[in-house]
């Protein structure tokens, strides 16, 4: 009996545990097993690693050949175990010898019928722990960008079974991929061509987005259509500040284990997802049957967009409550539970409407006040509570297209506003005011004697939750960092109770309406 042992990784969620791969040979009726809780897809690796073990030229040894995938009880899936399966086999027949340093080495991709190696997901995070550990990694070259963003550690890529068997026998060592290429930098280009100044008018809007940006609170925008609602959300990133080097490993490793994968090119860029008003809770806050992360997760340290908010269904939007406050996602299935990290920025834009006219003088709404009221409820009070901002985008004026008429600010100098309002968060409490918990809004969040008798009249009129009245504070301590004020004033206060037109009364939904029309047009009289 011959016996090998080869190292690689599982993933599951945001974790990658480490796997032996112990292969076995022994005499016997010619049989070819793999146990150790492997998916369908890991079965079926047994036809590519014999093909791929023929085509290259070895041969492939008779008898009864045993695979086990340790630890056993450990779900395993994917295409990675090929190529660990394959070295196994050749190193337990003997037609291949390693030295002693091959303890330390882990060995990643499918293969092909050929003896090619083809891409597998999750490599970056299997880099992470193989860089924790001080193991070298073995992966397929198209693999090797990816790799290379989070691992120290030595990374040999190679395109053939055949490389990486010259590499273990120490005939052709693979170069160390890491050495030969200049050390991966984190991009800060956010917004790309778009500006702010491509949205005529919208001054009131255009305010409540650089807030949103400066500490990193939810925004929803409420408008006819074609006013500009999309265009500000697309904007938005633009405004943020770079990622950390720490943050951008976060952002890619989510990436890398979805089914998309990981794009390289995106690496220090924050994510903007916008999904289809047609997905499901799991798409959006993450699920299947191996607990794949969702909109949510993809678009961590990033904007989630949601468009036509009310088309959504209502568990789509009831699944959001929760991130929303803790920034994670508990995915959990029968056979499996993981955690997502869900620190997204939201950003939502609705109709006022079902037909998108109400309020409009451009246009005629033959909508009933109880056809308003029922498309209005479809987004729950909870959820609305958890928004901070609710601001109202109307049409723009023909004058607003004039080629002489000012534009407003730019992108480049909102964002250097926006930057020193965030250092000056970071300096104060170490993270943006938007997170702020419950503790910390009554330590830094504190206004003056004006303000707090302005928030407390809000509180009556409007019906404000506890809930509510913290979002407030955090964005009127937000206004008062853009403006370099270490306190928070009344005028702060009653800027931040403007920017939320869609609070809701405690009386009967019939007054939702009103007071949506009333706060509408104080905002809409703010001097911002």
């Amino acid at each position: 009996m011959s016996l090998a042992t080869v190292a690689c990784r599982a993933q599951l969620g945001l974790h990658s545990p480490l796997v032996h791969v112990e292969v076995s040979l022994s005499p016997g009726l010619p049989t070819f097993n793999i146990v150790g809780l492997a998916a369908t897809v890991v079965k079926e690796s047994k036809e590519r690693v014999r093909a791929a073990l023929t085509n290259s030229r070895f041969e492939f040894p008779a008898g009864h050949i045993t695979v086990n995938l340790a630890p056993a009880d450990l779900p395993k899936e994917g295409g990675r175990f090929d190529l660990p399966i394959a070295l196994g086999i050749l190193l337990a027949s003997g037609q291949l010898t390693a030295s002693a340093s091959s303890e330390a080495i882990e060995f990643y991709g499918e293969l092909g019928l050929s003896g090619e190696l083809k891409p597998v997901r999750g490599v970056l995070l299997a880099a992470v722990n193989a860089t924790k550990w001080g193991h070298e990694i073995v992966i397929p070259r198209r693999n090797a960008e990816e790799a290379r963003l989070a691992s120290r550690a030595p990374i040999r890529a190679a395109n053939h079974l055949l490389e990486v068997c010259a590499h273990i026998a120490r005939t052709a060592p693979l170069p160390d991929y890491n050495s030969d290429h200049t050390p991966f930098l984190p991009s800060h280009d956010q917004g790309g061509s778009l500006d702010l100044t491509d949205v005529r008018g919208q001054i009131h809007a255009k305010r409540a987005l650089v807030l949103a940006a400066a500490g990193g609170h939810s925004l929803l925008m409420i408008g006819p259509p074609g006013s500009g609602k999309s265009m500000l959300a697309q904007r938005l990133p633009g405004l943020l500040p770079g990622l950390t080097t720490a943050e951008s490993l976060e952002v890619a490793s989510i990436a890398s284990v979805s089914t998309l994968g990981f794009d390289e090119s995106k690496f220090g860029r924050r994510p903007f997802r916008a999904p289809h008003h047609t997905a499901s809770a799991p798409a959006l806050v993450g699920g299947g049957p191996r607990a794949r992360p969702g909109e949510a997760s993809l678009a961590h340290h990033g904007v989630l967009f949601l468009d036509e908010l009310p088309e959504f269904p209502r568990p789509t939007l009831e699944a959001l409550r929760e991130p929303l406050e803790s920034g994670v996602v508990c995915v959990s299935r029968a056979a499996l539970q993981t955690h997502y990290p869900a620190a997204f920025q939201l950003i939502a834009a609705m109709n006022p409407c079902p037909c998108g006219y109400q309020g409009d003088p451009g246009a005629d709404c033959r909508c009933t006040p109880a056809e308003v009221v029922r498309y209005r409820a479809k987004i729950s009070g909870p959820l609305l509570d958890r928004i901070d901002m609710h601001v109202e985008v109307p049409r723009g004026g023909v004058g607003e297209f004039d080629d002489a008429v000012d534009r407003g600010e730019s992108t480049a100098s909102a964002a250097a506003r926006i930057a020193l309002a965030r250092q000056v968060q970071l300096a104060r409490q170490g993270i943006c005011n938007a997170r702020l918990a419950d503790s910390q809004v009554e330590r830094w969040c504190h206004p003056d004697r004006a303000g707090r008798n302005i928030l407390e009249r809000a509180m009556k009129r409007l019906g404000l939750s506890a809930r509510g009245r913290g979002r407030i504070l955090k964005l009127a301590r937000t206004i008062a960092d853009l403006e370099s004020d270490e306190k928070i004033t009344g005028l702060h206060v009653s800027q931040a109770v403007m920017l939320r037109c869609l609070d809701r009364t405690p009386n009967a939904a019939a007054a939702h309406g009103a007071s949506i029309e009333r706060s509408g047009a104080a905002a809409n009289s703010l001097t911002i």
